[in-house]
C-alpha cells in the first residue's frame, strides 16, 4: 500500500505553524508496514489542493489529507476532494445533527457556518469525530481512495486508527517497517559511506534500506529500515544489521537509537563502578552540562571545575606546564579535576576557541585529556568553524575519547601506565 499525505493549510509555507501532523502520520503508517512515499504542503487554494491531490493520486494508492475540514470560508479541503472524486457534496442530515449535539452538550449556539462540516462528498464514508466537529470522510476515486482528516492535532490522532485499519483493509495484508539508529562519532560522511558501500550493495532490492543521517554534534547516523511481516522478523533483521555495520565500522560506532555520547560514556563508568571529574577551559562548562543531562549522572558524576583563568589552572588544579594550551597542560588539568574533586576518572579541556589566538596558538587547537587513576595522557586535535562550533565539537571530542580510552580502543588516549580498570 502505497500512501501520500498531502497537508492544507496556507499557514504551514508561511511557517506560522510547523506540520507535525505528516510527521505523526508518516509513523503511524510505518508501524503497520505501508509506504508513506510522498508528502505535500499546499496552501488554502482550492485549484493547487486539486492540483496536489492528483498529482498524489497518480502515484498512490491512497492520499491522507491534513487540514481544511473547519467551518470557515477558507476551509475547502472537501470542495477540492470533491471535485477530484467528481462527486457532488450532500448534506449528511445525521453528521449535521451529530454537530448540534456537539454544541449543545457544551450549553453552546451552534454558529451557521458549522453545517457546512457535514457536507460530504456523494458516496463517502464518514468517521465521526469525538474530540472536534469536523469529521473524517473516506471517499473512494476508482480503485483508489483519499481519506481526509482534520488538521487539529489531538483530533487527527484519534481518528488515525480506523484510517489504518480501512487502509489494511484494502491492502488485503499487513506487515511493519521498523528503522534502527546506528550512531557514530570521528568519521565524516563521505568516509563513513565509503566504508559502508559494500553493504549498502549487499542489501539493494531486498526488504533492508540504510541512509546516512548528518547530525552535527549528535555525529553521523546511520538509519537501518526493514519491511518485515511482524516486529520479531523485523528485529532479527534490524541486529543482522546492525552487527554487519558494526563490523565494518568497529569502534566508531558508540551506541544506537537513542543511546547519545553521554550515555554510552555513563554506561561504562557505572559498569566500573568508576567516579568522573572534569576540568574545562576553552569548554566552559558544556562538557558537564551534556554530562548531568544523562539520568542518574548524580551516582557517577562528582562536579566539574572551569578553570577559565590561568592562575585557576594552576592554584587549583596544579597545572605546572609552561603553556595552558598544550597537551601537558590538559593532563594535569584531568588528573588535578580528579583529585580535588575525588573521582576515579577525568576528562580536561584547554585549547582555543577564538576568534583570536592564544600563546602563538590558532583558533581551533584543542587539547584533551584524560586521566584513569595516576595514569594519564592528551592529544591535541584541531576542529574548524566559529567559537561556538570549537567549543561545540570539543566537547564531543572530549567524552568519545574518554568513551573509547575507558574501553581500551587504539584510537583512544595514550595513558603513561595501565590503568588497571
Amino acid at each position: 500500500m502505497r500512501v501520500a499525505v498531502v497537508a492544507i493549510g496556507t499557514e504551514l509555507l508561511l511557517g506560522q505553524i510547523v506540520d507535525t501532523n505528516s510527521a505523526t502520520i508518516g509513523r503511524a503508517l510505518a508501524e503497520r508496514g505501508m509506504s508513506s512515499h510522498l508528502q505535500i504542503k499546499v496552501g488554502d487554494n482550492h485549484a493547487r489542493i486539486v492540483a496536489a491531490l492528483r498529482q498524489a493520486l497518480e502515484s498512490a494508492d491512497a492520499v491522507i489529507t491534513c487540514g481544511g475540514l473547519g467551518p470557515t470560508q477558507d476551509d475547502i479541503t472537501r470542495e477540492a476532494i470533491a471535485e477530484v472524486a467528481a462527486r457532488p457534496l450532500l448534506r449528511d442530515e445525521a453528521m449535521a445533527t451529530r454537530i448540534e449535539q456537539l454544541f449543545s452538550g457544551r450549553g453552546l449556539r451552534m454558529p451557521e457556518n458549522n453545517y457546512r462540516q457535514a457536507m460530504v462528498p456523494d458516496g463517502a464514508a464518514v468517521i465521526v469525530q469525538r474530540k472536534g466537529t469536523a469529521p473524517g470522510l473516506v471517499v473512494p476515486v476508482g480503485e483508489k481512495v483519499i481519506i481526509a482528516l482534520p488538521g487539529v492535532p489531538y483530533e487527527l490522532e484519534d481518528m488515525l486508527p480506523e484510517v489504518l485499519a480501512e487502509l489494511v483493509r484494502r491492502s488485503g495484508e499487513e506487515g511493519v517497517i521498523r528503522s534502527r539508529i546506528v550512531r557514530t562519532w570521528g568519521l565524516g560522511e563521505s568516509r563513513l559511506a565509503e566504508m559502508v558501500t559494500p553493504r549498502l550493495e549487499a542489501v539493494e532490492g531486498s526488504n533492508v534500506t540504510l541512509a546516512f543521517l548528518a547530525s552535527g554534534i549528535e555525529g553521523i547516523k546511520v538509519r537501518v529500515t526493514v519491511r518485515a511481516g511482524s516486529d520479531f522478523e523485523a528485529a532479527s533483521y534490524l541486529d543482522r544489521e546492525e552487527g554487519e555495520l558494526r563490523a565494518i565500522l568497529g569502534d566508531y560506532v558508540f551506541g544506537v537509537d537513542e543511546v547519545s555520547l553521554e550515555k554510552c560514556l555513563a554506561g561504562l563508568l557505572e559498569r566500573g563502578g568508576l567516579r568522573l571529574a572534569v576540568a574545562e577551559s576553552l569548554t566552559g562548562g558544556m562538557l558537564a552540562s551534556r554530562l548531568v543531562g544523562v539520568p542518574g549522572a548524580s551516582s557517577w558524576f562528582r562536579g566539574g571545575v572551569v578553570s577559565y583563568a590561568n592562575e585557576v589552572k594552576r592554584e587549583l588544579l596544579g597545572v605546572g606546564a609552561p603553556s595552558v594550551v598544550s597537551e601537558a597542560a590538559a593532563a594535569e588539568m584531568a588528573l588535578g579535576a580528579a583529585r580535588v574533586l575525588g573521582a576515579e576518572v577525568g576528562i580536561a579541556t584547554t585549547g582555543v576557541a577564538g576568534p583570536e589566538s592564544l600563546e602563538g596558538r590558532e583558533r581551533g587547537v584543542v587539547c584533551i585529556g584524560v586521566a584513569i587513576g595516576q595514569a594519564v595522557g592528551a592529544r591535541e586535535v584541531k576542529l574548524l568553524g566559529d567559537r561556538e562550533r570549537v567549543r561545540t565539537y570539543a566537547t564531543a571530542t572530549a567524552i568519545d575519547l574518554a568513551r573509547l580510552t575507558l574501553e581500551g580502543s587504539s584510537r583512544g588516549i595514550a595513558l603513561d601506565a595501565p590503568a588497571g580498570v
